[in-house]
């Protein structure tokens, strides 16, 4: 049987470690089963393959549940993938051996199903029905992404929208989009899908179902790429009754993209790296929508409230204690060195903002130094980037914060009033003297009555005819 040191010493992951690659040794929180039973299609395999490449300790359980999703799909580069991942991390596993017949059988029926979609779309387009043609792009995308050919799946997609005839159709052309751009990470195209879903013109009912989704998925692009902040507000507003939504355009969103405890988490980081405290207070734990979301992850929860009552040494324990879990989120995964080190940032702002020095030995008590660099590179760091607005004194071993003069503040608070004065009293000097010359235009109340109607006298002369109680007539 290999074991999690002899899986760490294979070629796969002595190859991985040399390159620089994301190794993690320490074992998880999560049940690898339970954990995976929440996901499904491609998702899955994603989950089970980022863990299976990473983590040393759950990798070969992971690639050959893997390898299992591969064989029930008809993915056959996932499936080669899989195998191969799992030869090099266990080379006598005879799991990790191809099955070139399953391969030859599958790539015979993706043939025959390909064909047979194109030939009837081609139908469908000489008989000029609309609704047919859209459904055989429809099933065609759906067969080339369930084949791994995202790019061709999107375009079949995109194809259906000339032939739409209904919001409803529109939307779930654009859900189908917005999956396969997930699934290729193009972030930027899914967030304009998204926009567009969310600005259709559904009946209230309708909107009422997809909206949770595209806030859900709205927070997790802003994530990916970067605003925290965004991510966190789309994350806010997302409903609870998410998790009990029926498929939107034939998808299950809970399963295949997002899961309740995702959004949870997600949505605590984000809020964590973006929000003071007084924010996290209102929008975050005292959010009755989020809240219930809160309940399915009670240590994030821990953690934005540990930050809330300033014991922010032990906020970062608690975050820590699960970085593992984290590291093996495919979502995750590619920011959460950012997401943690804005909160850490953050954890150290707000400590020293009460004092005026603080000895490097207290900041290295208080925040353990990750990784082998010291407390005082991380400082220099934040100060370098107008973080953390202090200096650092090596030889007193002391971090100060600049000297503030309180008297020039109330200064220059003092002139901003004045001015904001003088330009008041400016504009009502101008208004008196605009009356005082007969510039003001007054309204009809003002002139003490209604306005008169205009005469007529000048289009009745140019007609050839009088007005005779009434406008006169070009034929009268």
């Amino acid at each position: 049987m290999t074991s999690a040191v002899d899986v760490e010493d294979s070629p796969f992951f002595q190859e991985k470690l040399a390159s620089g690659g994301l190794v993690v040794r320490d074992l998880p929180k999560f049940d690898l089963d339970s954990y995976i039973q929440h996901y499904d299609d491609r998702t899955r395999f994603d989950r089970l393959m980022l863990i299976g490449t990473t983590s040393t300790v759950l990798s070969l359980d992971a690639l050959r549940l893997a390898v299992q999703q591969a064989e029930r799909g008809k993915d056959v580069e996932a499936y080669l993938t899989a195998t191969s991942a799992l030869s090099q991390v266990a080379p006598n596993d005879p799991a990790g051996q191809v099955d070139q017949k399953l391969v030859d059988h599958k790539l015979k029926v993706i043939k025959a199903e390909s064909e047979r979609l194109e030939k009837e779309l081609k139908g469908y387009r000489n008989n000029l029905i609309k609704e047919s043609i859209r459904m055989g792009n429809e099933d065609l995308g759906r067969h080339y992404y369930s084949t791994g050919e995202l790019a061709e799946s999107w375009k079949a997609y995109q194809r259906m929208r000339d032939y739409c005839t209904n919001a409803n159709n529109i939307v779930d052309m654009l859900f189908r989009l917005i999956l396969v751009g997930i699934q290729q990470k193009q972030w930027q195209s899914v967030m304009s899908q998204l926009i567009k879903a969310n600005s259709s013109g559904q009946k209230s009912d309708s909107r009422t179902e997809h909206e949770p989704i595209i806030k859900a998925l709205m927070g997790l692009c802003s994530m990916e790429m970067g605003n925290f902040r965004q991510a966190a507000k789309e994350f806010m507003v997302t409903k609870f009754a998410y998790g009990n939504l029926e498929n939107q355009g034939q998808i299950a969103w809970q399963k295949e993209v997002l899961t309740q405890n995702d959004i949870a988490v997600y949505g605590g980081l984000c809020a964590l790296a973006s929000m003071d405290r007084e924010e996290l207070r209102e929008k975050v734990l005292n959010n009755p929508e989020f809240r219930q979301y809160l309940e399915l992850e009670p240590h994030i929860r821990r953690a934005i409230s540990l930050f809330c009552s300033s014991k922010y040494s032990a906020c970062l324990e608690q975050l820590d204690a699960y970085r593992t879990d984290y590291l093996l989120d495919v979502y995750l995964n590619p920011v959460l060195r950012m997401l943690y080190g804005t909160i850490r940032s953050k954890c150290i702002v707000q400590y020293f903002i009460p004092f005026e020095c603080v000895t490097l030995e207290e900041m290295t008590n208080a925040f353990q130094s990750t990784g082998e660099g010291k407390i005082e590179t991380e400082l220099v760091e934040m100060i370098e980037k107008g973080v953390l607005k202090a200096r650092i004194d090596l030889v007193e071993g002391l971090l100060i914060a600049p000297k503030t003069n309180s008297r020039h503040a109330v200064q220059e608070d003092a002139i901003k009033a004045a001015k904001a004065y003088e330009n008041t009293l400016r504009l009502r000097l101008l208004q008196l003297n605009m009356k005082a010359a007969g510039l003001e235009i007054k309204s009809s109340k003002q002139q003490g009555g209604t306005a008169s109607a205009p005469s007529w006298e000048g289009e009745d002369s140019e007609m050839g005819g009088t007005r005779r109680g009434g406008r006169r007539g070009i034929f009268s």
